[in-house]
């Protein structure tokens, strides 16, 4: 899958909190920004992300418990602790500026709001 840098990520709501309810919100407004995602995930992601080779393509937006060909990796552990813990969102390029990245994810998380998941659980 040529050299992905990979960004596994959390928050503390993520792993004390979460819930399938927040995780679903969260997923839908990864999908939202997904433009936003890859304009800071490193030049020439197309060339790498093709849908082969363990990769989704760059376009289209997935997740998927333990699929490594999905743009956010579910581990096993985040769904059988009631959806808890830490994704790996598996996108980001080996040329990618780790503060944009960071930055990109932290500002799609804040997008979610938590008391909204929470009174809708």
């Amino acid at each position: 899958n040529g050299s992905g840098m990979h960004c596994n990520f959390s928050t503390k709501y993520m792993r004390e909190v979460g819930g399938k309810t927040y995780f679903e919100a969260l997923m839908a407004q990864f999908e939202k920004n997904l433009m936003d995602h890859i304009a800071v995930y490193g030049p020439d992601n197309d060339k790498r992300l093709t849908g082969k080779h363990e990769t989704a393509p760059w376009n289209k937006f997935s997740y998927g418990v333990a699929d490594r060909g999905a743009s956010i990796r579910v581990p096993h552990s985040f769904v059988k602790n009631d959806y808890k813990g830490y994704l790996e969102d598996r996108r980001p390029n080996s040329q990618g500026d780790p503060y944009q990245i960071a930055s990109q994810v932290l500002k799609t998380i804040s997008q979610v709001s938590t008391a909204a998941v929470s009174a809708a659980a």
